[in-house]
């Protein structure tokens, strides 16, 4: 059994903001289609990242999966062909153990660097990094 939900309010205020409103709508990770391979984890806010600045995303979930199993984190390819973003550790590998930790009950942080030359800008419910379980 695999699956995404959100952390706790109490846990998103703490990592995030205390706001129940974008609790409360921020998107699930998801799928374009039933052939697609991975997850696609979308902004919770707008961001913007200067050249060769390295910044810390929240995202609001955590994921639960069997022991055996791993959730891998990968920077999508458009944002590393069209904006030369990267995830910071290369490839994000989330343990089954990691689920409902006592420090921050399994929320999913992912670190990216603007490698590029420009100022980026992504909105809200933009699709930055897929997960794959």
């Amino acid at each position: 059994m695999r699956d995404f939900e959100k952390i706790s309010f109490e846990q998103f205020r703490k990592d995030v903001k205390d706001d129940m409103v974008l609790y409360e709508n921020y998107k699930m990770p998801s799928r374009d289609s039933n052939k697609t391979a991975g997850y696609d984890f979308y902004l919770i806010e707008d961001l913007e990242i200067k050249p060769k600045e390295i910044v810390k995303l929240q995202t609001g979930i955590k994921s639960y999966f069997e022991d055996d199993e791993v959730l891998l984190i990968v920077i999508r390819s458009s944002m590393g062909f069209k904006h030369n973003v990267r995830l910071v550790n290369q490839v994000g590998v989330i343990d089954s153990d990691y689920y409902n930790n006592k420090d921050n009950e399994g929320h999913i942080f992912i670190k990216i660097q603007n490698e590029g030359t420009e100022v980026l800008n992504f909105k809200s419910g933009e699709a930055i990094v897929k997960l794959y379980q």
